[in-house]
């Protein structure tokens, strides 16, 4: 059985603020566990003061990557049953448990990362995806004719 994807309708502005959001989520997020984080990855602050990466660079690539998480929800929920915030909520659960959880796991098991590292790493995609499912499922793309 072939899953007809013309029925999906992507609502870009709802798109746009879900990756939007998660950016800023993720700005919070990685601030509270700032130190934990640097530990967890084996650097410090100076490391990260001193690295040259480019702020642009790192941002862009977090906003489009939240794009195509949002997009992927919002087609799942889309093609799955009711267009609803907490049906979105419910896709975004489960492909972070179907797609991320296990790809994180097979990752950090193969690079001896800690437990803590994982926890906050999973555990901003987890909340992530929640939001973006409530956004993506509760904005319905309207026609304009």
């Amino acid at each position: 059985m072939w899953i007809d994807i013309s029925r999906v309708r992507q609502n870009y502005p709802a798109l746009l603020v879900s990756a939007t959001l998660s950016l800023l989520f993720e700005t919070v997020w990685y601030s509270f566990f700032l130190n934990a984080w640097l530990k967890g990855i084996g650097r410090n602050q100076q490391w990260l003061e001193t690295s040259g990466v480019s702020l642009w660079l790192q941002c862009g690539t977090a906003f489009l990557s939240a794009g195509l998480i949002a997009a992927a929800i919002s087609g799942f929920t889309q093609l799955t049953g009711r267009q609803t915030a907490a049906r979105g909520m419910k896709v975004g659960f489960v492909l972070w448990l179907g797609c991320v959880l296990p790809t994180f796991a097979t990752e950090y098991v193969f690079e001896l990362r800690s437990y803590a590292i994982f926890a906050i790493n999973a555990g901003f995609w987890l909340v992530s995806m929640m939001l973006m499912g409530a956004i993506v499922g509760a904005w319905k793309k309207t026609d304009r004719r």
